[in-house]
């Protein structure tokens, strides 16, 4: 399975299902939609496809998924998750005239995990470990918020605790040097499918260039093997896509989101 068809094939039916939310409060079915809550009120749309619909169908289904969120006080926030491949007519104009902001696109990477479970050389006095005591996934959070320019602070923090405790098979790594953290990024196995994905990578500016994105990508990679799993999932900014592709990957799709906030 190496052809972008293939792997955008099992992408579409591996992960969009309810694979793709595991840590979710609930799930509500509306048409072809999945409403999402997470803790910290945040709502989530996703779905498998919208069913054909044409715009006047879609601008309904956008109302309707707002409107759903609106009636939950303890929303703040949601986000719908949109797929470059979709049939979605209407679906942009239908989201920007009910409030929501376009994020920035990203590439959906998908490939062999044995491509990217390599041997990188680390620099000098540069290590990496996985971390699952809460005084280390706070200072992970914390650089994670420095380098993407977030405020997540403990909110990201207790939702990583909770999937942890969870025994899910999430895990969390780090790159330190001096006993500080300069890079750090998640593994999550899906369970019922081939794969696991590569969430959250970050390096700090000072530290980039130098192979340890690349090393903690392998040992993720490495750990996933271990788990049974044979692809390897990531939606990659324009930093981490380049460093993807050179160990395998290929970009079948893209993904943008758009957020809505009260």
């Amino acid at each position: 399975m190496t052809s972008p068809d293939r792997l955008l094939a099992a992408y579409d039916d591996q992960l969009r299902t309810d694979a793709e939310t595991p840590s979710a409060v609930s799930v509500i079915r509306h048409g072809p939609l999945r409403l999402i809550t997470f803790p910290g009120g945040r709502g989530f749309v996703t779905y498998r496809d919208l069913g054909g619909a044409d715009a006047s169908t879609i601008r309904q289904l956008v109302g309707d998924a707002l409107a759903h969120y609106r009636a939950d006080a303890d929303i703040n926030r949601v986000e719908w998750k949109t797929r470059g491949h979709d049939h979605a007519p209407g679906l942009h104009e239908a989201l920007l005239e009910n409030g929501f902001d376009r994020g920035e696109t990203e590439s959906i990477m998908i490939g062999e995990a044995q491509a990217l479970a390599t041997d990188v050389a680390l620099p000098d006095g540069v290590a990496l470990r996985r971390v699952v005591e809460g005084a280390d996934v706070r200072a992970m959070c914390a650089m994670q918020d420095e380098v993407f320019g977030d405020d997540l602070g403990m909110q990201m923090v207790e939702a990583l605790m909770r999937r942890l405790s969870f025994g899910d098979g999430m895990e969390l790594w780090v790159a330190e040097a001096e006993g500080r953290v300069i890079s750090a990024g998640r593994l999550e196995p899906v369970k019922g499918t081939e794969f696991a994905g590569i969430w959250g990578g970050a390096t700090r500016e000072e530290w980039r260039g130098r192979g340890i994105y690349r090393a903690l990508t392998a040992a993720r990679a490495s750990s996933a093997l271990a788990h049974g799993k044979r692809l390897i999932n990531s939606d990659s900014t324009e930093y981490s896509r380049p460093i993807l592709e050179r160990s395998g990957l290929v970009k079948v799709s893209t993904t943008t989101p758009y957020m809505w906030r009260r």
